[in-house]
């Protein structure tokens, strides 16, 4: 695993972006921990510019409830400013093959944490999805729902396998 870049924001800010993603692993890692100003918990994925072509199911759970859904786009959640002060989610997406020319799957858990006197303690959501694009994945912007607050971290990573399959530096 090979840490491409890393962005931390200084002040309030739309979005994050990856461009110019190297082609040189097999799959690639993005992990961050977000907070939004606002009150909206969501955060958007877009894939070479594009928020179109995607495909999902979901298994969500908060507190004693769990739900499980279809969809055609989501990318996360995000802590927002009625949660508990200075307390950020954590997100991890994971794209096999993301330099490779088949439609890009991907793997994303994402926990949205609060320690207030609501109804739950901490909402986690784990999720299955397909971007039915055949292109190379050169870039990736996570956008929240508002402005991201200061202090929200992102991270990219690439991950080479070797021809026996286990991970080569």
């Amino acid at each position: 695993m090979k840490l491409i870049e890393t962005i931390t924001l200084g002040s309030a800010q739309a979005s994050i972006t990856f461009s110019s993603i190297p082609q040189t692993g097999t799959d690639m890692l993005v992990v961050y921990s977000a907070r939004n100003v606002g009150d909206g918990r969501t955060v958007d994925l877009s894939l070479n510019g594009s928020q179109t072509g995607f495909s999902m199911r979901v298994l969500l759970g908060s507190s004693t409830v769990a739900v499980s859904s279809s969809g055609s786009y989501d990318g996360g959640l995000a802590n927002t400013s009625s949660s508990t002060a200075n307390t950020f989610s954590n997100t991890s997406i994971y794209f096999p093959n993301y330099s490779g020319s088949s439609n890009k799957t991907y793997s994303m858990d994402t926990a949205y944490e609060n320690n207030t006197t609501a109804s739950y303690q901490a909402v986690m959501k784990i999720q299955a999805g397909l971007w039915s694009n055949t292109a190379a994945i050169t870039s990736l912007t996570l956008t929240g729902f508002g402005n991201f607050a200061a202090g929200t971290t992102a991270s990219l990573y690439t991950i080479t396998k070797g021809s026996g399959g286990a991970t080569v530096s």
